[in-house]
């Protein structure tokens, strides 16, 4: 956030169930729990603008979890190995008077095909657990991805374009 001359006030989370809804696309599951975790926690801070973000990781129609343990990481680059895989992150402002806006940046991104030396030297890591699809790219994950079209700043959780864009159509006057 710093890149874009935000510096927040407070940081709070969001306790929110997380599960896609029957027949929900992923699309549609970023953008529900970005906006959300924004109106959960805007009542907290009156008169501030409130940020939220969620990313969701899907081969076609198949979410892949945030990675709760090592053997969840395993099965997630395993599905990933060769294949083209889509990040779609989400981020919503709660405004002051109950507006919320929102936007969703989808890139695509195809990972080589993962050796087993890969997998294991990846999890020996550990970096996986509790990250969408159990991987991020901003870490030794990064040496997997041959191309990517879209927003780098996205994969890794918060579009910076965007989140500034959003932002300053809502009335921010950042740095």
């Amino acid at each position: 956030m710093r890149q874009i001359g935000v510096e927040p006030a407070a940081v709070a989370a969001a306790d929110l169930d997380e599960s896609p809804l029957p027949k929900e696309t992923p699309r549609l599951l970023a953008v529900r729990l970005a906006r959300a975790k924004a109106l959960a926690v805007a009542d907290d801070f009156p008169g501030d603008l409130v940020l939220a973000a969620d990313t969701v990781v899907a081969v076609g129609r198949r979410v892949l979890p945030k990675a709760a343990d090592e053997a969840e990481v395993r099965a997630c680059l395993a599905l990933l190995s060769g294949r083209a895989h889509r990040v779609l992150t989400a981020i919503a402002v709660a405004a002051p008077g109950g507006r919320v806006a929102s936007r969703l940046v989808e890139s695509r991104l195809h990972f080589k095909r993962l050796t087993e030396a890969d997998i294991a030297a990846y999890l020996a890591s550990g970096e996986g657990v509790g990250k969408a699809g159990g991987y991020g790219i901003q870490g030794l994950a990064g040496r997997f991805v041959m191309a990517l079209q879209g927003s780098y700043s996205a994969v890794v959780g918060l579009p910076l374009y965007e989140t500034h864009a959003l932002l300053a159509g809502l009335g921010w006057r950042g740095r």
